[in-house]
């Protein structure tokens, strides 16, 4: 069986890297290029150097890549989780909603997206994965978080996906080196060199020596299951009853049936909840394992239905049947090449400046000074002596100055980086012939739309991440009795928790709601934009605003101000600034008539009050 297993991960680990292999090359030299500045090959540079010619790197690549990424960093992706069925309820999908926020925070996830997306910009992936741990060494509550993949090329993707996301994938491998000292640590059973499996020359990929290659090994399969429906619109697989029969019976001191009708005779007797319709259905099944070139090294069920590896691609391209991912390094890499041939000659050329040849006629440099004129290109000499019998005075040759196109040629290739990148002068917050706001803004907008797919598809990324949220958090958080969410604020907020019992949640008195996680489908979408913070200083810059120009308008408008602003006694402030407000209303309301006076009907001539003698009787 684990040989099985074994030869099925080498199978697909092998079709992965055929099928991705022109997309990792690739992107390998983006990163180098743009990266690491290894922009002039290798044999021109070597040539070069032997002729002591100058090989300069002005690398802008980097000013751009930057520019998209600390874009998508002010306007990061929020997350809505929303009910869609009958079982589903607003209130829950807020504080699902919630929870997805206090594990983005708790994660630090805001690195991984950003890492991702850095990665996607520059070699056309990269990606973001989620896990689960333990909250802490001395607990046995589980929590799950999100974790980032620094580098892109160690993780192997199932090449026949078609989705966006990794909502299709069958397969995938996270791949690792370790030292055998922490092999022999970490799986003290394992071998680290016994790889007669059959497999020829391919077991040279997951060991160098001192090294060991191991991956982490994700697979999908599709599997069959009885699906209950119940009066109440919940829904329960055989698998999700059996698990939550346990919890129940856990509780009572009692063993869960392991029979599905046995299961369902309990489930009513103790909830009262009975199935009115049932249903066999296609379910995923995911497994995690770890594994070397020789063996199965650890195993573990998945709590939800995908692999949860969030892939952040560049822009797509299908040519010839196969995917193709491309970076915004990959048409830069031309330009940037001319650009440094541009400015390296032009530095050359400069170099030379000082160096401009003598002519001197036949004879006129005596032998003892033959040392000085040798070297009288390159050195400064307070005076140099010659022979006048021989004739003409030796004369230096002008230097020619350096060419105009050179320059020219290097302010072209600048120009080309920029028209391909779409990122122009005003994006990066230089001088430009715009010299409107309004003109300055719609270029920085169109560098901003030029570039949009990248943060686009980060939005899919974290839209698939809060999907495999939403599957394992019933499952993650089954045992525990409250958690802490976020609200849109990132004010934090301690809800309680209804025990997994597959009923929707219960009021519990004093304490308010319980809620239950794992009643009803939900969903979620995702907007980019800017963060709350950058909202509320938005919000108090526009009221400042309507304040200068209407004055009158502070005393309506004043609380609002102090709520959007942030020093310590801001919301103590808002709320004298209302009682205030509400002083002043009541100063504006018409004074309250006193006992016996005449209203106002009469005051004006109206009719007399019912039963009053008529006036003049």
């Amino acid at each position: 069986m684990a040989d099985d297993i074994l030869a099925g991960a080498k199978e697909r680990f092998s079709a992965s890297q055929d099928g991705s292999v022109l997309n990792r090359d690739e992107a390998l030299n983006d990163i180098a290029f743009s990266r690491l500045a290894l922009q002039w090959p290798r044999e021109i540079m070597t040539q070069r150097r032997l002729e002591g010619r100058p090989c300069l790197v002005v690398n802008r690549l980097p000013a751009f890549i930057r520019q998209v990424v600390n874009d998508a960093r002010q306007n990061r992706p929020g997350i809505s989780v929303h009910p869609v069925d009958s079982g589903a309820d607003y209130e829950t999908a807020q504080i699902i909603g919630g929870l997805i926020r206090a594990i983005e925070r708790g994660s630090n996830a805001e690195v991984a997206y950003n890492t991702a997306l850095e990665n996607a910009v520059t070699g056309g992936f990269g990606f973001f994965r989620v896990c689960t741990d333990y909250v802490h060494s001395e607990s046995f509550d589980m929590e799950a978080r999100i974790e980032r993949i620094a580098n892109p090329l160690a993780v192997y993707w199932d090449v026949t996906s078609t989705a966006f996301d990794a909502s299709d994938w069958e397969y995938g491998f996270v791949t690792e080196w370790m030292e055998q000292a922490e092999f022999k640590k970490r799986y003290p059973k394992a071998s680290p060199v016994d790889f007669n499996g059959g497999f020829g020359d391919y077991d040279r990929n997951w060991i160098d020596g001192r090294n060991v290659r191991v991956a982490e090994y994700w697979l999908r399969s599709e599997e069959k299951q009885k699906l209950f429906g119940f009066a109440d619109g919940t829904t329960l697989t055989e698998k999700a009853l059996h698990e939550q029969l346990e919890v129940m019976a856990s509780g009572l001191g009692i063993e869960a049936p392991e029979k599905a009708d046995d299961g369902l005779r309990l489930l009513g007797e103790l909830t009262g909840m009975v199935p009115t319709r049932e249903r066999s259905s296609n379910y995923f099944k995911v497994k995690r394992r770890m594994v070397s070139g020789a063996e199965v090294l650890e195993e573990t069920d998945w709590a939800g239905q995908s692999i949860p590896i969030c892939p952040v691609w560049g822009e797509e391209v299908m040519y010839q049947g196969r995917r193709h991912f491309r970076g915004m390094v990959r048409d830069a890499r031309g330009p940037q090449e001319m650009l440094n041939y541009s400015r390296s000659a032009f530095t050359e050329l400069v170099a030379l400046a000082p160096k401009a040849p003598w002519l001197v006629p036949q004879g006129a440099i005596p032998d003892t000074e033959r040392g000085k004129w040798n070297t009288a290109n390159v050195r400064s000499y307070a005076y140099l002596e010659y022979d006048p019998t021989a004739g003409a005075m030796p004369q230096r040759q002008p230097f020619a100055g350096v060419p105009a196109g050179a320059l020219q040629d290097a302010l072209n290739s600048i120009d080309d980086l920029k028209s391909i990148t779409g990122i122009h002068d005003a994006s990066l917050g230089a001088r430009s012939n715009e010299t409107s706001g309004r003109a300055i803004l719609a270029r920085q907008r169109e560098g901003d739309t030029a570039n949009y797919h990248f943060i686009g598809n980060l939005a899919r990324a974290v839209e698939y991440c809060a999907r495999v949220l939403i599957e394992i958090i019933p499952s993650v958080y089954s045992t525990r009795q409250a958690i802490q969410i976020l609200g849109q604020d990132d004010a934090p907020q301690v809800v309680r928790l209804q025990q997994s019992s597959g009923r929707p949640a219960e009021p519990d008195g004093e304490n308010g709601r319980l809620y239950s996680l794992d009643v009803g489908k939900y969903d979620v979408t995702v907007k980019v934009g800017p963060s709350y913070a950058t909202q509320r200083e938005e919000a108090r810059e526009s009221l400042l605003e309507i304040m200068r120009a209407v004055p009158q308008s502070a005393l309506v408008i004043g609380d609002l101000i102090l709520k959007n602003m942030d020093f310590p006694e801001a919301d103590e402030a808002a709320k004298r600034i209302q009682m205030l407000q509400q002083i002043e209303l009541q100063k504006m309301m018409p004074p309250a008539a006193p006992p016996g006076a005449p209203g106002p009907a009469q005051g004006m001539g109206g009719p007399p009050p019912v039963g009053a003698p008529p006036v003049g009787a």
